[in-house]
């Protein structure tokens, strides 16, 4: 969890007749236990067959139960956020092509015209789609409004299947550590953004972030080659154009 200033060969025996004797005699008692046990097993059965039945009764309903929930209430419940969320991302798109984005940002996190924010959605819809997706929304709000603590704990809170949202959101919460001057917990998001998807949007951006960062902590080595595999992997990246003085100056240390 982010945190902040806050592991061959077997020899054949023929069995002599005491043996054979001694081994009918011990199969008998096996077979005498074996009835005594089932006759003990139906005793009990016709004694607590009511309880029994009870039993079977209470897991049927339980599990008709959940398969009602989810075809009459989780579902529904699925459809409705989203239709939520539309709302609060309009707010959220608008602000970040705003000139006054504080205030559309803040009600895109709580809501307006009746509708719920990000805020509200996770409240009342956290383990739909939505509600995750409202998750990585809200804290990205809070980063633009230099809440760093806030975007860090929704986006660290954060968890999909979808890797590009999941590198989007660790990079965001290394942007986050390096506004409240913790650059060792910056440089590990960066890696973890990386790491988490190899595409060409979000890659190379946090390989040069995690560059320049791990230079600065005296990560010369492992910057280097950061640096280094976005010049290879990424030549048609902007971040291309970037790496060559950062490779000649670490090269020259």
């Amino acid at each position: 969890m982010a945190t902040y200033k806050k592991r061959g060969y077997k020899k054949s025996i023929t069995p002599s007749a005491e043996n054979q004797s001694n081994t009918e005699s011990t199969t008998a008692e096996v077979f005498e236990t074996l009835d005594s046990t089932a006759s003990k097993t139906e005793e009990w059965v016709s004694k607590y067959q009511n309880f029994i039945l009870i039993g079977i009764s209470v897991i049927a309903l339980s599990v008709l139960s959940y398969l009602g929930y989810k075809s009459y209430i989780l579902e529904p419940k699925k459809l409705e956020a989203v239709s939520e969320l539309s709302q609060a991302q309009y707010y959220f798109e608008l602000a970040v092509n705003s000139q006054e984005s504080d205030s559309l940002f803040k009600r895109a996190l709580n809501g307006g015209e009746g509708k719920y924010g990000f805020l509200d959605i996770i409240d009342n819809y956290g383990g739909t789609p939505a509600g995750k997706l409202a998750t990585y929304s809200a804290g990205m709000a809070y980063l633009n409004l230099k809440d760093y603590a806030k975007a860090i704990d929704y986006l660290d809170n954060f968890k999909s299947d979808d890797i590009m949202l999941k590198a989007l959101a660790k990079g965001a919460i290394g942007d986050a550590f390096a506004q409240i001057g913790q650059p060792e917990e910056a440089y590990e998001y960066y890696v973890a953004a990386f790491q988490a998807s190899d595409n060409l949007f979000s890659a190379p951006k946090y390989l040069y972030k995690a560059g320049m960062l791990g230079a600065n902590l005296g990560k010369n080595k492992a910057a280097l080659n950061y640096f280094r595999r976005i010049k290879s992997d990424y030549p048609d990246a902007a971040e291309a154009d970037l790496v060559d003085v950062q490779i000649g100056r670490l090269e020259n240390l």
